[in-house]
């Protein structure tokens, strides 16, 4: 490929010294058509295009969440465990069968806790006198616990036979087993027995999380800041006008309220995994430590499906039918909000499309006068299934090829489709205030006082406008100091 530069007058030359030269300069006394000594005046658009019409991607976090103040270098916040004893075991013997308790019911690991049971127990909640039901494959099992040793083996005996058996095996096949589910379902006492020995305490979840510091600035000289432009400016933060730095300081403060938006979204927390060390790489030695964005607490502590692809919309309901399921197993919460990219939203369309009976043999009268003249409506804004709620959106920062649109043209690992976010909000404890409150599933958390907001500075330095210093130059500098607080991401999904 063959690259042409354009010759002729208005070409600068850049020289390598300090020198007055003819090439640095417009030649304002040329003759022809390109100079100023032609009569004819052009036709002069002196609107600036706006070809990419609202060019800003923030707004999502304004529509799902919240903001709050606080005054800490980290936000911890307590969610609650769940209710009812559901463990992964591994079994043992037939008659005597004894089982260890290997995951809780999230998937997490659990070690056996030496000198259990005692007063506050560690591991797992099960406890003599208990009724468990316990399946794998092919069999359930009910059991009645008849101990519980010390370092957390529980021994057990079936009552019976099971009426749950797969064709061609015997209850006893669930002996000597890993990966069998445990669920503790109630408890048997014989008459003028003790009552329990130890008690279940509640379990405790905490999460913490750290705001960082996001910097900008804008610099321009108080030459340039006096000089008119011939090109009249517009922009998304309202600058107007026919004086050039008002559009380059609108565009860098538009700019940075984005990466406000788009920190909280793909933010990391620094993992000290080898790969490099961020313990003093700031200018000034300070540690990068990172925060925890949206898109890392859903893969750490969410959920994940890669089913949509729009290739075969038919059988794509499949997918949400397994995101029901799955939000089954965690809150239930009846109303979710989608934001997805232009391909999900497509496939999303195809798919509730494809359910409509007129769908392939014409238009679909019904509700909402959707009379034959009418322009066909072929986008969906939600729809219902199960119990549970959908609502769709366009997420511009996932189609835009500035932004995440761009990575998502080459990256097929790491591409996101979309995200699914509870509607409402959750009850959480709240250690600075000492109580519960309600607060939105996501919300921003941004550092304050009564004395200072970092929430978004705004300061100009210079001696242009207001003089602040006896530098020729006007420095806008923005600042905002937050972090992205995750509440349940156990029903949040990402889709990839």
């Amino acid at each position: 490929m063959a690259i042409t530069t354009p010759s002729g007058n208005g070409v600068f030359t850049p020289t390598p010294s300090k020198t007055t030269v003819a090439s640095a300069y417009i030649d304002f006394t040329a003759t022809g058509t390109a100079g100023w000594a032609q009569q004819y005046l052009p036709d002069l658009m002196e609107k600036e295009a706006e070809v990419f019409g609202n060019r800003s991607v923030s707004g999502f976090l304004s529509q799902v969440g919240a903001e709050e103040a606080m005054s800490s270098d980290q936000v911890v916040w307590a969610e609650q465990g769940r209710l009812h004893l559901s463990y992964t075991v591994t079994t043992a013997g037939t008659n005597g069968l004894t089982f260890d308790v290997t995951h809780d019911a999230n998937g997490t690991a659990i070690a056996t806790a030496a000198g259990y049971p005692a007063a506050a127990p560690l591991g797992h909640g099960i406890r003599q006198g208990d009724m468990c039901l316990l399946a794998d494959a092919d069999t359930t099992l009910k059991v009645y616990v008849t101990s519980v040793d010390a370092d957390g083996t529980v021994n057990a005996q079936p009552y019976g036979q099971s009426h749950f058996v797969g064709a061609g095996t015997a209850a006893s096949t669930i002996a000597n087993a890993a990966g069998v589910k445990c669920l503790v379902f109630g408890s048997e006492y014989a008459k003028g027995d003790n009552g329990r020995q130890t008690g279940n305490m509640p379990e405790h979840k905490s999460y913490t999380n750290k705001p960082i510091i996001l910097k900008d600035m804008f610099e321009i000289s108080g030459s340039d800041a006096s000089a008119i432009g011939w090109v009249e400016v517009s922009g998304e933060d309202g600058q107007g006008g026919y004086l050039w730095y008002l559009k380059a300081e609108g565009d860098t403060r538009t700019r940075f309220a984005d990466y406000l938006e788009m920190a909280m979204i793909e933010s990391e927390k620094a993992a000290g995994d080898g790969l490099t060390d961020l313990g003093a790489v700031s200018p000034n030695g300070g540690a990068i430590t990172g925060t925890e964005g949206l898109f890392a607490a859903i893969e750490d502590r969410g959920n994940t499906s890669t089913g949509i692809t729009g290739v075969n919309a038919a059988t794509d309901l499949a997918e949400f039918d397994a995101i029901l399921a799955e939000f089954d197993k965690q809150g239930a919460i009846e109303e979710n909000m989608m934001f997805v990219n232009r391909g999900m939203a497509l496939a999303i369309d195809d798919m509730l499309a494809s359910m409509n009976s007129y769908g392939s043999g014409g238009t679909s009268y019904g509700v909402f006068d959707n009379s034959e003249d009418m322009a066909l409506n072929l986008g969906f804004s939600g729809f219902r299934r199960g119990s549970y709620d959908f609502y769709k959106s366009d997420w511009k920062y996932l189609n835009d090829s500035s932004t995440r649109g761009f990575i998502n043209d080459v990256n097929t690992v790491g591409a996101v489709r979309g995200v699914m976010i509870p509607a409402g909000v959750s009850s959480v404890y709240d250690q600075q205030l000492g109580k519960n409150l309600k607060r939105p599933f996501l919300h921003v958390r941004y550092r304050a006082s009564q004395t200072e907001s970092r929430k978004l500075k705004t300061w100009v330095t210079g001696s242009v406008g207001a003089v602040t210093s006896d530098l020729d130059a006007m420095n806008v500098h923005y600042l905002s100091e937050r972090c992205l607080v995750v509440q349940g991401a156990r029903n949040f999904m990402l889709m990839n």
